[in-house]
């Protein structure tokens, strides 16, 4: 009797021992291997102008969800911008609101929009591409907001 009770403790020891050197082994990675995914999920604003996620103009983009990306990647995500001005318009794009601080530091949002003229109700495909150097650490997750300006 007192020979099974040896082994069960002894494989219960053991087990536990095994457990713990896994748990340990996992903080000792995480603290080692700097995380290397990032999320975002970011406000777009217009002014003089409306950005829809659809060719259609029927469903208005209020944010962009970045999802997961990865150091040294790059993301490009497609709308639709109308000049709703009563004049032909010209867009501009600026980003603010970096949270955090740093994260322009890592990141550009750039977008093909050549400068062109648009009129009045027309519609313009633009895409923008969001880049992260590949140097990026200590983030792991970031916002920001995007205003696009349409202006005469």
């Amino acid at each position: 009797m007192k020979s099974k009770e040896f082994v069960v403790a002894g494989a219960t020891l053991t087990l536990v021992t095994y457990v713990l050197a896994l748990s340990l082994a996992g903080q000792v990675f995480s603290a080692v291997q700097p995380s290397r995914t990032l999320s975002n999920a970011g406000t777009v604003e217009a002014i003089g102008v409306g950005v829809y996620r659809d060719s259609g103009c029927t469903s208005i983009l209020f944010s962009i969800d970045w999802g997961v990306l990865e150091p040294g990647a790059s993301k490009n995500f497609t709308c639709y911008v109308r000049n709703e001005g009563s004049g032909g318009s010209t867009l501009s794009m600026y980003t603010s609101n970096w949270s955090p601080l740093n994260a322009s530091d890592y990141m550009i949002l750039s977008w093909d929009y050549g400068g062109q003229s648009i009129g009045v109700g027309e519609v313009v495909r633009v895409t923008f591409t969001l880049s992260v150097d590949a140097s990026i650490e200590g983030i792991t997750s970031f916002s920001f907001d995007i205003t696009i300006v349409g202006s005469g």
